[in-house]
């Protein structure tokens, strides 16, 4: 299963399908636009100009490719039911997502299921990759501190097509190794890398798996817990969405406040409690607390996505 049709998501599900992989399911909330083609090599400008969903798209292209892969394509928010429902019949899922909400639900569900699954994100020319075991790796939890985030996303700071391919290549080759039965030869360590500094850095990260982890040492699952996720709340009469993150998560306001002053965003506006700036048509507000604001919509969906590319 690969949650998230995006970069990461459109180039591993085609390596997969040129492998020969008998089955795949695709879950994705959006469809394609414009800025997708840059880095997103399933789709065209005709799928942009039909605004089709890109899990639709994908599996067009990719059954043009095989026609003997079984493609499920499920245009669907994925979250906590979603995954819950199919987790327990596939055999590895591939993190291709662009939000650490939903990438610690897979966490607990793989878990939960004794599920492996890879983690992977890129930003700019950054990107990390690391395969999650239960009951012998450490799991996202576990890594969470180790592992860093400054608030720039894709839409924020932009991509290089290459940083893509780069996690593809080490997300997919895990994949194919336990696909295989070949387990041995998995990587057992965090990578990262940054192509235009030249940099990169494996990490023998075994010994954080963490006793007291509740996620795989304690099996309580929090991040699958209703108090942990992300709720969102149209606000009467007033063309807003309001956006909660889940109780569980830290929100880093003065490293989101001095990120967002570099990005030279339209109205920008900050004090001690909030910041706030304009992407047309919208207007966003963020709260010190990490609540959020998306004013020019009533339509949750619309406000989670404005929400994952500049909150992050």
């Amino acid at each position: 299963m690969i949650i998230g049709v995006g970069a990461l998501g459109s180039s591993s599900s085609e390596m997969l399908v040129r492998a020969g992989v008998g089955k795949i399911t695709l879950m994705d909330r959006d469809y394609v636009e414009e800025s997708n083609l840059q880095r997103q090599q399933l789709f065209s400008e005709e799928d942009v100009k039909n605004q089709t969903p890109k899990v639709i798209a994908a599996k067009n292209r990719l059954q043009a490719i095989n026609s003997h892969t079984i493609i499920e394509a499920k245009v669907i928010d994925v979250g906590v039911e979603e995954l819950d429902s199919i987790a327990e019949e596939v055999d590895v899922i591939i993190d291709a997502t662009d939000n650490f909400d939903t990438r610690l639900i897979i966490n607990d569900i793989c878990q939960k299921y004794r599920k492996p699954w890879v983690y992977g994100a890129c930003v700019a020319s950054y990107g990390v990759t690391f395969t999650v075991l239960p009951d012998e790796t450490p799991c996202l939890q576990c890594l969470m501190d180790h592992i860093p985030n400054d608030g720039a996303t894709c839409d924020t700071v932009g991509i290089i097509s290459p940083a893509v391919q780069m996690v593809v290549a080490h997300q997919v080759t895990e994949v194919i190794k336990l696909l295989t039965d070949n387990q041995d030869a998995l990587s057992g360590k965090l990578i990262a890398f940054d192509l235009w500094k030249n940099q990169q850095m494996e990490l023998k990260v075994a010994t954080l798996k963490d006793e007291n982890c509740p996620s795989c040492s304690q099996a309580k699952y929090p991040n699958l817990e209703y108090q942990a996720q992300v709720k969102t709340a149209v606000l009467c009469g007033r063309n807003t969405v309001q956006i909660r993150a889940g109780t569980q998560k830290n929100f880093h306001f003065i490293q989101f406040k001095e990120h967002l002053k570099d990005l030279n965003l339209t109205n920008f506006f900050s004090n001690p409690y909030l910041v706030s700036f304009e992407i047309d048509p919208f207007r966003i507000v963020v709260f010190k607390d990490g609540r959020t604001l998306i004013h020019g919509t009533k339509n949750p969906q619309e406000a989670k996505k404005l929400y994952y590319r500049f909150v992050g």
